[in-house]
């Protein structure tokens, strides 16, 4: 599970803000590309981020990440139809849950990253088209290389990623039996209540130990 979390912190990272003129002219890979170098760079140089400083690493997730994930669009996904039955107040409070319990959890991963690096495959889309998956690896300092795929949708403000795919499982299918199980048991305000407190509890935790 630590790799898991560090493999999708990484993925993660790709998608750092940058300025929304570029957003919009770039490549998907192109962007991710670059952007994800300059934010890796980051977590290796800053030494607050390294010892663990949850603070620190809140804020370069919050400041270079969350511009470009789409936590509503992840979020309906993940809670399927169950998301339709939901009220747009229980919408608004579910992706507020699960935006900060994916912060805690890529935030414990960036403090641990040291001498991975991300290798982008050819992107395989035409010009035209609005949804696309870009490709990588990540390189580890031991062991073979990891393959690591995005979900990508270009929105009016650049594009966005809605889905990572780890050593073969997607984040959404993943969150998808989870939620079902917590809706299944006391409705979306008892999933609800199950993240808030979860990420209460993490967000007591220096973040090196966040899980």
């Amino acid at each position: 599970m630590k790799l898991m979390k560090q493999l999708l912190a990484m993925a993660t990272i790709a998608f750092a803000a940058a300025a929304q003129a570029a957003a919009a002219v770039e490549a998907p890979d192109v962007l991710v590309k670059r952007i994800s170098q300059d934010v890796i760079e980051t977590a290796k140089a800053d030494k607050s981020i390294q010892a663990g400083d949850i603070k620190r690493v809140t804020e370069l997730v919050e400041s270079k990440i969350l511009p470009y994930v789409d936590f509503q669009r992840m979020t309906a996904l993940a809670a399927g139809r169950y998301w339709r039955d939901a009220t747009p107040e229980q919408q608004k409070q579910l992706a507020a849950e699960f935006r900060s319990l994916l912060i805690y959890t890529y935030s414990g991963a960036l403090s641990q990253i040291k001498n991975e690096t991300v290798e982008f495959k050819p992107l395989r889309a035409d010009a035209g088209d609005t949804e696309v998956e870009v490709r990588s690896q990540v390189n580890m300092a031991r062991g073979e290389p990891v393959p690591l795929n995005y979900r990508v949708a270009k929105t009016p403000s650049g594009w966005k990623i809605y889905d990572i795919n780890v050593l073969g499982a997607w984040l959404v299918e993943t969150y998808k039996s989870s939620f079902a199980s917590e809706i299944s048991k006391g409705g979306i305000d008892g999933l609800i209540k199950t993240l808030a407190a979860k990420n209460k509890a993490l967000a007591s935790r220096p973040a090196a130990k966040a899980k």
